[in-house]
């Protein structure tokens, strides 16, 4: 198993990756923001997805976004193929994607929204803690992306001020 920062190489999946995140979202019930191949696409040119392979088969990813000119990152996409879950793959992905994010992002505050119990506890182990939304980036296009969700009307309702998800922060400040 190859878990490394998604290249050009790696495009040939996005249609995979798209494809297992909505079949994942529909599975599960629960809110899961949904991403064309293309919008994966850009996040692997831009150098902002960590991708796992195993013998030239997709595994697992994870994404990147900037906010608010680099004082927010947010991880989002997670996915594991249906036949690698169960492994720890999820973690070892997260964990991955967190480091790098320090690495190029060192002063950002990175943040996650989940309804997935594995994934906040992963996120916790990292360091992260749960906070309102009022802490989370004010920037439009971010919210914008959960409008695929089917959770959307409850955010919208709220004013963004709570949704089924839980707001995840880690602020490298507060270590």
């Amino acid at each position: 198993m190859e878990i490394q920062i998604a290249s050009l190489k790696h495009i040939k999946y996005c249609s995979k990756i798209s494809k297992t995140i909505s079949s994942s979202a529909k599975v599960r019930g629960t809110g899961i923001a949904l991403r064309s191949p293309q919008y994966i696409q850009t996040k692997i040119e831009n150098k902002n997805a960590i991708i796992a392979i195993n013998n030239n088969e997709f595994a697992g990813f994870c994404y990147i976004e900037v906010w608010e000119h680099g004082k927010y990152v947010v991880h989002s996409g997670l996915i594991v193929s249906p036949i690698f879950r169960g492994k720890g793959l999820a973690k070892k992905i997260k964990t991955m994607t967190f480091n790098y994010s320090m690495k190029k992002y060192p002063n950002a505050k990175i943040f996650g929204i989940t309804t997935g119990l594995p994934v906040m506890k992963i996120n916790y182990k990292l360091g992260y803690k749960p906070v309102t939304f009022s802490e989370l980036t004010d920037d439009d296009e971010f919210w914008k992306g959960c409008q695929t969700c089917k959770n959307y009307d409850v955010l919208n309702r709220t004013k963004k001020e709570m949704c089924l998800c839980t707001g995840m922060l880690y602020d490298p400040k507060k270590k």
